[in-house]
């Protein structure tokens, strides 16, 4: 495996760009590749089996671009298709539930953990089982909290209206007292603030971007493939990004299968700047890539 290959990142839609963000502070001097597949969002609504199949579409294109390590930013495609992604491509894949569940179990000192997530998150039970196959005296209790979601994305994440919206989400959590609550939504960061000031200060917020950025970290180490020396022209303009802390630049590349001006405006709520390079594809179905 070429070591110099960017980080393939795929979401079904603009939420996995708050992972890209805690994968690029993370390892500032790697490349990425991202896919939102927007005009098939939201992966909530849909059965199984068309999850998997959408989520090893995706992973196929990211891999026939040349990638050396796949990120499924996408809770539900984690928690629903990872086995089946990982028989579907070539190259190491990291999901989003595994690295939240062991942070939360380090953090969760009274044992009792917060899961809030999408519907299909939340039904699928996946952090539950993870959280329990690591703690298995863990008390584990997940909410859905789909308005986050919108929230998010119409920039309302201050506003008194998400305020409003947590409490009664978070509330029974708070009862609970947990002391470790996981975002198990790749929107759910752009709320934190308020989150935080909902739940209490006392409660451990679980980025699960964050964690996996680490579980990425780690395993690039493990084999081997973290990006090697800066002698060429490329290596020197991502020494110089991971000084100045550059999100977005045109060393990254962004695809999205639908809504390319749309996914720009969310993208720079959420990262303060839009993509340099954005580019719009259609997958037709598996092994169908086109460019448009």
């Amino acid at each position: 495996m070429n070591r110099d290959l960017p980080i393939g990142i795929f979401d079904s839609g603009v939420g996995g760009l708050t992972v890209y963000r805690a994968l690029h502070g993370r390892l500032p001097e790697e490349r990425f590749v991202y896919l939102g597949d927007t005009a098939r969002v939201p992966y909530g609504t849909k059965s199984l089996s068309t999850v998997e199949r959408y989520a090893i579409e995706n992973a196929r294109f990211l891999e026939a671009h040349g990638i050396k390590l796949l990120v499924v930013a996408c809770n539900t495609a984690s928690a629903l298709a990872l086995p089946a992604i990982r028989a579907g491509v070539g190259v190491p894949v990291v999901g989003m539930i595994e690295p939240g569940a062991e942070r939360a179990v380090r953090e969760a000192k009274s044992g009792r953990v917060g899961v809030i997530a999408t519907e299909s998150t939340v039904r699928s039970g996946a952090y539950s089982e993870a959280i329990r196959k690591l703690a298995p005296e863990a008390e584990v209790t997940e909410r859905a909290c789909p308005l986050f979601v919108s929230l998010a994305e119409e920039g309302w994440a201050e506003t008194e209206v998400a305020r409003a919206v947590a409490a009664e989400y978070l509330g029974g959590l708070r009862e609970q007292g947990i002391d470790a609550l996981v975002l198990g939504c790749t929107h759910y960061p752009i709320l934190r603030r308020v989150i935080q000031e909902t739940i209490g200060g006392g409660v451990r917020l679980i980025d699960s971007g964050e964690a996996a950025a680490d579980a990425v970290a780690a395993l690039l180490d493990a084999e081997s493939l973290r990006r090697g020396g800066f002698d060429t022209e490329t290596g020197r303009l991502l020494k110089a990004r991971a000084h100045a802390g550059r999100l977005c630049d045109d060393l990254d590349h962004f695809y999205v299968t639908d809504a390319a001006e749309r996914f720009a405006r969310v993208a720079e709520r959420f990262l303060g700047i839009a993509p340099s390079v954005l580019e719009a594809v259609e997958i037709r179905g598996q092994d169908e890539l086109h460019t448009r």
